[in-house]
């Protein structure tokens, strides 16, 4: 397996990649019914394509030169997150609004630029592996590699919302800590009823950090 930075000409191989792989899949987008496997949606994929242009997401590649695997890096810088919460408050997907609210409104509650005393964030932002290149360590072996190149470029500090149970557990066996979470099951409506009915084994959204010395 190769990995490598992804470059530009392979952003729409990439895309394909999280249609087949990732989109329908992921516990928030799954519970919302964002959208069904190997379909596009407008709006995850201008999100995917921004992260991709700052030039720090990494891919796995076969000996086939087949896509394995994938994690979106971007640059994290103060005040952008409460911008793309105004932006997100303005799509008409009604459930593209409820994942992303809860994402940044738990983000919001903390300021890691002040904490750590930094103007940007190494921010991984998505995990992917193909369902057939599942289990040989691809994800971590991303995971690791993304740590080795913010170190490699000056960053002080890595973060990630951490989704799914199995993202969680391959994020913190590379270091990462617990900063904050949010049970699922306690994200209510007015009437108590869960906004997102994540199903099992998924049970809460992390928000965890790694600071490099």
């Amino acid at each position: 397996m190769e990995y490598t930075c992804i470059p530009e000409e392979r952003f729409g191989e990439v895309i394909k990649h999280l249609r087949d792989n990732f989109f329908a899949d992921e516990p928030l987008n799954k519970a919302a019914g964002l959208c069904q496997k190997g379909e596009g949606h407008q709006e995850l994929e201008e999100l995917s394509y921004a992260t991709l242009k700052d030039g720090f997401s990494l891919m796995a590649v076969s000996q086939d030169d087949e896509i394995a695997g994938v994690v979106l890096n971007g640059v994290l810088q103060p005040g952008e997150m409460e911008i793309a919460q105004k932006k997100i408050n303005m799509s008409d997907d009604e459930n593209f609004r409820k994942i992303f609210n809860l994402i940044y409104s738990q983000n919001l509650k903390f300021d890691l630029f002040e904490k750590f005393q930094v103007d940007r964030l190494f921010d991984l932002r998505i995990l992917s592996v193909d369902s057939k290149f599942r289990g040989q360590g691809i994800a971590k072996e991303l995971v690791k590699r993304s740590i080795a190149q913010a170190e490699y470029c000056g960053f002080k500090v890595l973060k990630a919302d951490a989704t799914g149970i199995f993202s969680q557990k391959i994020i913190k066996s590379c270091g990462f800590e617990t900063l904050h979470e949010v049970n699922y099951a306690k994200y209510t409506d007015e009437y108590g009823k869960p906004i997102l009915p994540v199903e099992s084994p998924h049970i809460k959204l992390e928000i965890l950090y790694k600071k490099l010395e």
